[in-house]
């Protein structure tokens, strides 16, 4: 007798990972696919932040996430504003996926995990970026790109 692993898709374990990916970096692509080995479906939610500068508007940004996921399976991306746990809410995801690179980055995901499982019994699971991709982070990419830097080494590539 064969089992299927999953009886619905309401069963499936599904991960929102949220960030303004502005750009979407080779740090962002690596926790996406690492992601991916814990969950059955991993939602790239493009934020709106009031507080963050962006230089591209939101359906570019989509539009340049899109390509640099490529053909990857189980991955959606989608656009939002407001709270990410009620973005959580209504695309069915039960996980909030980050990727933390330094400790500055976990006492800050570490507040928020809190707060969204408080407010939502969502809970937030966190990767830690590869040594290598620490240092990687889409302000630097930005700034690096101000200036004139070939920032090509840093921001995920279509289908990476």
């Amino acid at each position: 007798m064969t089992h299927s692993f999953h009886n619905e898709v309401s069963d499936w374990r599904i991960a929102i990972f949220p960030g303004s990916f502005d750009p979407f970096t080779v740090g962002h692509m690596s926790i996406l696919k690492r992601g991916l080995e814990l969950f059955d479906k991993v939602i790239v939610a493009i934020g709106y932040n009031e507080h963050k500068y962006s230089a591209d508007d939101m359906q570019s940004r989509k539009a340049l996430v899109e390509a640099a996921i490529g053909a990857l399976e189980r991955v959606e991306v989608m656009a939002y504003d407001g709270l990410t746990v009620d973005a959580a809410k209504r695309c069915g995801a039960r996980f909030i996926l980050r990727g933390i690179r330094n400790v500055a980055d976990f006492e800050y995901e570490r507040n928020m995990a809190d707060i969204n499982r408080q407010i939502s019994g969502i809970e937030t699971v966190l990767l830690y970026s590869l040594p290598e991709l620490s240092m990687i982070s889409s302000s630097m990419v930005r700034e690096l790109k101000r200036y004139g830097y070939d920032t090509s080494g840093y921001e995920a590539a279509g289908g990476e």
